[in-house]
């Protein structure tokens, strides 16, 4: 089963040009993703729920490869384009917060996802903390984009979610994907202290690079 995913998420990256932004043919794109259909191989993949907000896993492209700005623009939600609205910051300006440890190269995947249901209405300082108990890590901007890129639908009016790997040193502005007034994805962020009743904290179980 995961194999017939793997090739959806390689096809829909194509199908949105990923290879012609980052200036590379379709097959050279392509052959960069190839090793990682084998990590799949030995990791535990749950079957997906989006009811519940589970995913087995979702490839996830660099921003070094194809900018946060650019990666949204192409996420289409009920039929519209995703934006970007983080001023005065931009996803540039984030970086990914130690203790997380990213697979090297320009893409990898993202293992056993949770949206965040169970942290809803929950600051993002709690949720953190959360996470850390259960042994879960947080998610970049990258791979939030990632998620609703490969899942639209995994985006919900009640459950949107915060994306707590990125931040931008001490700022306290946590950047989160939610669905905005225009019916439109849109990234953004919020205040680290502030709880919000539509608004969780994604996580994952694992990542794998090659």
């Amino acid at each position: 089963m995961f194999q017939e995913e793997f090739d959806r998420q390689v096809e829909n990256l194509l199908q949105k040009r990923y290879h012609e932004i980052a200036g590379e043919t379709a097959e050279a794109f392509t052959q960069q993703l190839e090793p990682l259909r084998e990590r799949l191989e030995v990791l535990y993949l749950p079957a997906p729920d989006l009811e519940r907000g589970r995913l087995p896993f979702v490839i996830v492209v660099k921003s070094e490869l194809v900018a946060a700005e650019q990666a949204m623009v192409l996420v289409e939600w009920e039929g519209k384009s995703g934006i970007s609205k983080m001023y005065p910051r931009e996803p540039r300006d984030f970086n990914t917060v130690d203790g997380i440890n990213l697979p090297t190269g320009v893409a990898y995947v993202l293992v056993d996802i949770d949206r965040g249901k169970e942290s809803i209405n929950m600051t993002p300082n709690e949720a953190l903390s959360r996470l850390e108990k259960e042994n879960l890590s947080p998610l970049t901007i990258d791979e939030g984009i990632a998620i609703v890129t490969h899942y639209p639908e995994f985006l919900m009016k009640n459950n949107c979610f915060s994306l707590l790997a990125s931040r931008y040193g001490g700022d306290k502005r946590v950047p989160a994907i939610w669905i905005n007034g225009q019916k439109r994805a849109n990234l953004g962020w919020c205040w680290a202290g502030n709880p919000h009743t539509w608004l969780g904290s994604a996580s994952c179980r694992s990542r794998a690079g090659v």
